[in-house]
């Protein structure tokens, strides 16, 4: 078949080792070992696989790659890759063959020895083959029939022999073909013949059987068997590609082809079947969103509502508590017991305590009062909040919403010392019906200050304020005998010229002994009370000036509590409204990535409608005609 004595031949065990046939495109002929990627002289082939002077490097299961020119064999031209088997009975490892040099061979050929019959070992080793690839291709050549023509008279009988158990042997044991094409696979062969025959006419020689020789009896019969053995190879070699390839990869391409549809449509439904499912979802959702935006709009006005109301409710009741303390200022300054002494220093610590009485007094009152109340009403605002905002979060948001705080605290800030800084005790002794006395009854306390206090030189106003002051007095004591009778004073000037002298010196002793009483009884107890009284009168006036302050202070702080608590719960729902619209943006990604694997499905089943529309129509061309 290669036109050339490449392989190992001879009488008996010829080859040792697995030969590798492949075409090249170059002229020269090399070979190739597995130890070695060197290109050696295909001549020195003998010398590697000839089992009677073999290379001791290279075993039954090695492999020799020989690389002949295709110009030289058309065999080798359609890339077919003949492999040349040490022989079936040379080893035990038939599996290992199979698996590594069989698998995929596309024909078997048995070459086999006229003279004898076929051997268990040749019969085992295609039992295996069979084994592992279904229904090969298997020829069977009788070689060396030219021995036949040593007796004629048996050539029927033995070639009938021979065609009965080859028959018998591929179509009931081996079943890889029926029996009546059994014989179209049989050969009786002499390649001895043909590759001299073939060898002189490349070198232009006659054809005869034997180099040198005539024409042995039967040898253009032998020579057309061959032939007919070769042709018949090509086509089953051609054959056995479309089918055991072609045909092969184009039923897996329709299942490949079917199964990808299946999968395609299968993915489109259930992209569409999530789609519609993540649409409906993203719209739940973008309503629950525009419901919790809604909701806390309007529950934030309320809220807010409601914190002005219950401010201005505090505002109220802290300034009618801080007005009844006021009013009982007296009494709380008449509870406080401090060692009074009229000495600078005694009096400044005696003021001190005083003051801190008065402020604790006062505070504890408006704490007793006002702060149960208002922390009653703080904590029933923030739970009803609570209570309308949690629907509106999220069950993540939720878990973290804790029960309304009850830690806030009314604080009463009166800064009593800071208000009667100003404060100047008079604690001298003052005559009730002394000029002082008078003058502050008549024109009041203050003016009365003013008007008996050192005139300032550099005023120019300090003339006038006193002749004020004299025309006031005046006024008052005109008014005192303007609403007198005239009997009353008719009476009087007739008792004047009577006794007027004892009644002056009366009047006198009186004024004296009044002013001595007052005097002796002018001791530190009267001085603490008219201290005390001076302190009530000064506190009273400028707390009352404080009552808007102080009640405004505990209002705004139950606003802040409570707008701080609102606060925080709009964090809570903004929140929750945050994962709202991360899981719109989350579904419409999953959307668009839907829409993608829907198109992409769609894209891909129309291609496998295509490939499988291309493959029907090469099954058509290439596959059904053969």
């Amino acid at each position: 078949m290669l036109r050339d004595r490449v392989l190992p031949s001879g009488i008996g065990h010829t080859t040792n080792c697995f030969l590798r046939v492949e075409g090249t495109d170059g002229d020269e002929a090399f070979l190739t070992t597995e130890a070695s990627s060197e290109r050696r002289n295909v001549s020195t082939v003998n010398q590697l696989a000839h089992a009677l002077h073999m290379d001791p490097t290279l075993d039954s299961g090695s492999l020799v790659k020989i690389f002949w020119p295709k110009a030289r064999c058309a065999l080798l031209r359609d890339d077919l890759v003949l492999m040349d088997s040490p022989g079936t009975d040379v080893t035990q490892e038939l599996d290992s063959w199979i698996d590594s040099f069989c698998l995929d061979a596309d024909v078997f050929v048995l070459v086999g020895n006229a003279e004898s019959t076929l051997m268990n070992t040749e019969k085992l080793f295609f039992h295996k083959v069979s084994e592992r690839i279904s229904k090969p291709n298997v020829f069977i050549l009788h070689n060396r029939w030219d021995a036949s023509v040593s007796e004629p008279e048996f050539i029927e009988e033995v070639r009938k022999q021979h065609l009965d158990r080859c028959v018998s042997f591929l179509a009931e044991e081996l079943k890889v073909v029926a029996v009546d094409e059994a014989p179209s696979r049989i050969f009786f062969v002499s390649a001895k013949e043909v590759l001299s025959s073939r060898m002189q006419r490349a070198q232009g020689m006659p054809e005869t059987g034997e180099p040198g020789g005539a024409l042995a009896e039967g040898f253009h019969d032998r020579l057309r068997e061959f032939q007919l053995f070769e042709r018949t190879f090509e086509e089953f070699i051609s054959q056995s590609a479309v089918k055991t390839k072609f045909e092969q990869h184009t039923v897996r391409a329709w299942q490949i082809t079917e199964a990808t549809k299946a999968v395609m449509d299968a993915i489109n439904i259930a992209s569409a079947d999530r789609k519609i499912s993540c649409l409906e979802e993203r719209e739940d959702l973008r309503d629950r969103l525009d419901f919790v935006r809604g909701q806390i709009n309007r529950l934030s006005d309320s809220s807010r509502a409601s914190i002005r109301a219950l401010s201005d409710s505090v505002t109220a009741k802290v300034a009618a508590v801080l007005s009844d303390q006021i009013c009982s200022l007296p009494v709380v300054v008449e509870e406080f017991r401090g060692d009074f002494k009229p000495t600078a220093e005694t009096l400044e610590l005696y003021k001190t305590k005083l003051l801190q009485h008065v402020e604790e007094r006062l505070i504890s009152g408006l704490a007793h009062r006002c702060s149960p109340a208002v922390l009653r009403d703080v904590s029933e605002c923030l739970r009803h909040m609570t209570d309308s905002v949690r629907p509106l979060l999220s069950t993540s948001v939720q878990a973290q919403l804790s029960v309304p705080s009850t830690s806030f605290q009314l604080t009463y800030d009166l800064g009593l010392a800071a208000l009667c800084v100003d404060f100047r005790e008079n604690v001298d002794f003052q005559f009730s019906l002394g000029w002082t006395a008078l003058v502050t009854r008549f024109i009041g306390a203050a003016n009365a200050k003013r008007a008996l206090s050192s005139p300032d030189p550099g005023l120019q106003d300090s003339a006038t304020f006193r002749d004020q002051v004299v025309v006031s007095i005046a006024t008052g004591l005109v008014s005192v005998t303007s609403r007198a009778s005239m009997t009353v004073l008719v009476i009087g000037g007739v008792v004047w010229r009577s006794v007027g002298w004892r009644v002056i010196a009366l009047s006198l002793s009186v004024y004296g002994l009044l002013y001595l009483y007052e005097k002796l009884t002018w001791t530190d107890a009267s001085r603490e009370r008219a201290m005390k009284q001076q302190f009530v009168e000064h506190a009273a006036r400028r707390l009352r000036a404080v009552v808007p302050v102080s009640s405004s202070g505990c209002s705004q702080q139950v606003h802040k509590e409570l707008t701080a608590a609102l606060a925080r719960l709009s964090q809570k729902v903004d929140l929750s409204e945050a994962e709202l619209e991360a899981d719109i943006r989350q579904l419409s990604f999953q959307v668009q990535r839907l829409e993608n694997i829907q198109r992409r499905s769609k894209t891909f089943r129309n291609r496998a409608t295509e490939l499988e529309t291309q493959l029907e129509a090469f099954s058509v061309q290439y596959l059904q005609g053969n």
